[in-house]
Formats: C-alpha cells, sequence, structure tokens
C-alpha cells in the first residue's frame, strides 16, 4: 500500500530526472559546438518561451508555435551543417536578422493560428446554425400553413 502511494506521488511530480538529462545534453552541446547551440537558442527562442508558458493540457499554442519555428528554421540550420559547424558562422548566422526575423515571425505565426483559427470556426459554425435554423422555421410556417394547423406565432 505504502509503495503504490509512493510511485503515485512521485507520478504526480514527474520528469525530474528526465529534467536533469536534457540540462545536461544541452550543456553537453554549448560546450562542444557552442556556433549550433546559439543558433538553436536564438532561433527556438519563441517555441521555448511558449513551452515553459502554455499551461494547457497537450500545449496546443508551444507546440503550434514551435512546428511554425522549426519549419523556418531549417534553411539556417542546414547553411550551418553544410559549413562543417564553423563556430564563427553560427555566430554570425545568428547575427542575421533575415533569418532571425523569419523564425520569430513564423513562431508569432503559428501563435496567431491558435487564437484566429478558432475564432474563425465559431464564427463558420454560427453562420451555418443560423441559416439552417431560418431554413428550419421557414419550413415550419410553410407546413402548418399547408396543413392549416393556425398561426405559427401561437404555437
Amino acid at each position: 500500500m505504502a509503495k503504490a502511494k509512493a510511485k503515485a506521488a512521485s507520478a504526480k511530480q514527474g520528469g525530474g530526472s528526465l529534467m536533469w538529462l536534457q540540462g545536461l545534453a544541452c550543456g553537453g552541446l554549448a560546450a562542444l559546438v557552442p556556433g549550433i547551440a546559439l543558433q538553436v537558442g536564438i532561433l527556438l527562442l519563441p517555441a521555448i518561451v511558449a513551452l515553459m508558458l502554455d499551461r494547457e493540457r497537450g500545449k496546443p499554442v508551444a507546440r503550434a508555435v514551435l512546428l511554425c519555428t522549426l519549419a523556418a528554421s531549417v534553411e539556417p540550420m542546414r547553411a550551418l551543417w553544410n559549413s562543417a559547424q564553423g563556430g564563427d558562422l553560427g555566430f554570425s548566422l545568428v547575427a542575421d536578422l533575415h533569418a532571425v526575423t523569419l523564425t520569430w515571425g513564423a513562431a508569432a505565426g503559428g501563435w496567431l493560428l491558435t487564437q484566429v483559427i478558432p475564432v474563425a470556426v465559431g464564427m463558420v459554425l454560427n453562420t451555418t446554425a443560423d441559416k439552417r435554423s431560418a431554413e428550419l422555421r421557414e419550413a415550419r410556417a410553410r407546413l402548418i400553413a399547408e396543413w392549416g394547423l393556425g398561426n405559427p406565432a401561437d404555437q
């Protein structure tokens, strides 16, 4: 019984050792190839912030921001990889405002999509429901008139 409670308590805390290993891997990457680490850190900064701030289950906003950011950072990463991971090029690619602006703009686009799409879908569904409701009221009035059941407003 006590063993099950301890296991449940550790499951609630979750991810302590995994977080430690991720920190170790990031530290090793930064020490071995600082150019790549700097570029990844700068380009993916909006996604990292979104991951930390998104408290919803499944992190839908963070996933959209991360996906858009990763898609936009493919070209700068490919350029760095093709250059034999030179540290100088890593720093110069980060200083390239075009790549950073494009990547951060894609992150903003991902965030904007998560804010706009639910509103747009809701508007489309409401418009469709209103149209269908009007059609059904018209059909009801027509049937009441055909069957001679009286005034539709009375019922």
